[in-house]
């Protein structure tokens, strides 16, 4: 008693998903690289700001330099990105204007002196 199974079937199943995983990896890969090549030209238009427009964004000249020093199928604007988010979270905070509540009645001045030598 022997098996006979059907070789051409499966070989040609096997060869057709290989070919299917190798396009879609090719195509992945292709539309990596358009990807990155419209981030860089939207990344260029930013060159064309001054620096007072740039800092507004949380970048500088120095940003886009390193940005633009890569090899062309590195995104530019995931370094433009990282360092905006680096500024934004290691900025200084400024001191909250909260409304100040004032109640009727005598109030001097804040100092920093003791109220003993107040007059």
């Amino acid at each position: 008693m022997s098996a006979q199974f059907p070789v051409l079937p499966i070989a040609g199943a096997t060869l057709a998903r290989v070919f299917a995983a190798l396009t879609a990896q090719a195509s992945r890969a292709i539309a990596a690289v358009a990807q990155a090549r419209r981030n860089r030209s939207a990344a260029r238009v930013l060159s064309g700001l001054d620096q007072h427009m740039l800092a507004d964004i949380g970048i500088n000249r120095a940003d886009l330099n390193d940005a633009f020093s890569g090899p062309f199928w590195e995104d530019p604007t995931a370094l433009l990105r990282e360092r905006a988010l680096e500024r934004r979270l290691y900025r200084p905070r400024l001191p909250s204007r909260q409304p100040r509540i004032v109640e009727p009645g005598f109030h001097r001045m804040p100092t920093n002196r003791s109220a003993r030598l107040t007059v």
